[in-house]
């Protein structure tokens, strides 16, 4: 039984060997990246909204990296970025635009508001983005 047990508290323990925030207001996309990056051991945060994903950091969810669309109703992925910058709500994690949103503009604007990568969702698949994005975090913060 002892053995069993041990067996048991090393597979959990190796679950969730870093956090995502995931925020995008289109739920079957959230619901399919979050299903993939748990699947390669992540815990997940997922929001619709950039209020709720703002909400989460505020209550303490500590991101190793802070996916997002930049395009959504309310607040979008740049005042996600101005809040993350300028209340220190995920200092050290990998902040990557995951976007249909094309144009060098954009990225542009994304870098100098500090993310680390922009991602078009329509030219990448989905495992790539998550290799990529876990690739990142292990380099980033050695999660």
């Amino acid at each position: 039984m002892d053995h069993e047990e041990n067996t048991k508290d090393k597979s959990t323990s190796t679950k969730s060997i870093f956090n995502i925030l995931l925020v995008d207001d289109d739920k079957f996309l959230l619901d399919m990246y979050s299903m993939k990056f748990t699947q390669e051991g992540a815990n997940i945060q997922a929001s619709l909204s950039v209020k709720d994903a703002l909400d989460a950091l505020r209550s303490g969810f500590r991101a190793h990296a802070v996916v997002f669309d930049l395009v959504m109703p309310d607040l979008n992925g740049f005042d996600l970025l101005k809040s993350i910058k300028e209340e220190h709500l995920a200092d050290g994690a990998v902040l990557v635009a995951l976007t249909n949103q094309g144009e060098d503009e954009e990225r542009k604007k994304t870098e100098e508001l500090g993310a680390d990568a922009y991602i078009v969702k329509a030219s990448t698949v989905p495992s790539e983005v998550v290799n990529t994005i876990t690739n990142m975090i292990h380099a980033k913060v050695g999660a």
